[in-house]
């Protein structure tokens, strides 16, 4: 029995779209405020939002943390670049460990010299020194090099 294809992305509207766009910025915005933005009354606002859930094309509701002082953190950007021969097994390896992996907050699969771009908070760079380095001893995940760029200050955030 073969497997059931994938679905098709739903077709956004311009109304999904603005839907989308708003709650990016403010996703705690009530109902009532959102339906006004869009020029609808709540009840279809709110059933647009859930298809939009149902299809996954909203994926979840977050907030943004400013630091306090008694929770320094250092996000560091890294790029991470497998070896050319690695194969699927080490990609697969490495993706299951950024997963489960606690320090990581975004992961990305880029083109270009590096094949992932990944987000991940510390308590220190000590802590960052100590995951790298363990990354890098792992066989199954054959990194041939870590390159990290520490942020200093946002200058934009979309909050998405």
């Amino acid at each position: 029995m073969n497997p059931a294809p994938p679905a098709a992305p739903p077709i956004l509207d311009a109304i999904d779209l603005r839907i989308l766009e708003i709650l990016r910025k403010d996703g705690r915005i009530t109902w009532q405020r959102l339906s006004e933005k869009v020029h609808l009354t709540p009840r279809p606002c709110q059933e647009r939002v859930r298809k939009l859930e149902k299809a996954g094309v909203i994926t979840g509701y977050g907030a943004r943390i400013a630091p306090s002082a008694g929770q320094r953190t250092v996000t560091v950007h890294a790029q991470v670049a497998l070896a050319s021969q690695s194969g699927r097994a080490a990609q697969q390896a490495f993706e299951a460990e950024v997963r489960r992996c606690p320090e990581v907050q975004d992961c990305w699969l880029v083109s270009g010299p590096f094949d992932y771009l990944v987000r991940l908070t510390f308590p220190d760079l000590e802590a960052y020194r100590a995951l790298t380095s363990d990354w890098l001893a792992r066989e199954a995940f054959r990194i041939e090099k870590i390159v990290g760029s520490p942020e200093l200050q946002t200058v934009k955030s979309s909050g998405g």
